[in-house]
């Protein structure tokens, strides 16, 4: 009977934690430095993104360059809009971004990773919409290692048979 009555308190104790604890999450998950700002850090390949977002005209700077000289090609500033149009906050923030390593493809999905997770710090509630299109997860797909007796990670030597 005892241990039925610890039981129960152990119950209800952790009924009340789980009540609580949203209350508390929610203050600790807006991450906003004193000028009003919001980083991240995003990451593709080999490429690392240091992302800061603030309210503004939408003004992305990637390296103290342009989105539009920076990345040249249409098809990497599309990659780089996608988690802001997602959440509806599409030229509401200035984002400044600072990458290193890679090549271009790399550079801009990790700068897409990092302004999604800069916009979950900047505003909680932008998770559930963020979250479905996959653009929090950090995709793990990486060059694969070049093998010895090879002339490249699969690919054999040209077999001659004479």
């Amino acid at each position: 009977m005892a241990d039925d009555n610890k039981f129960g308190e152990l119950k209800s104790t952790l009924i009340k934690a789980k009540t609580n604890a949203p209350e508390d999450a929610s203050k600790a998950d807006n991450k906003r430095d004193s000028k009003g700002r919001a980083y991240a850090t995003g990451r593709r390949k080999e490429s690392v993104a240091r992302v800061w977002i603030k309210p503004g005209s939408g003004k992305i700077t990637v390296n103290g360059r342009d989105e539009k000289t920076y990345f040249a090609r249409p098809v990497l500033r599309m990659i780089l809009r996608q988690p802001l149009i997602a959440a509806n906050r599409d030229g509401q923030f200035d984002v400044v971004v600072t990458v290193t390593g890679g090549g271009l493809s790399g550079q801009a999905g990790a700068v897409r990773h990092g302004i999604s997770r800069a916009l979950v710090n900047y505003e909680p509630g932008l998770r559930a919409a963020l979250k479905p299109g996959g653009f929090l997860t950090r995709d793990p797909r990486a060059v694969e290692r070049k093998k010895y007796g090879r002339p490249k990670a699969r690919r054999s030597f040209q077999f001659s048979k004479r």
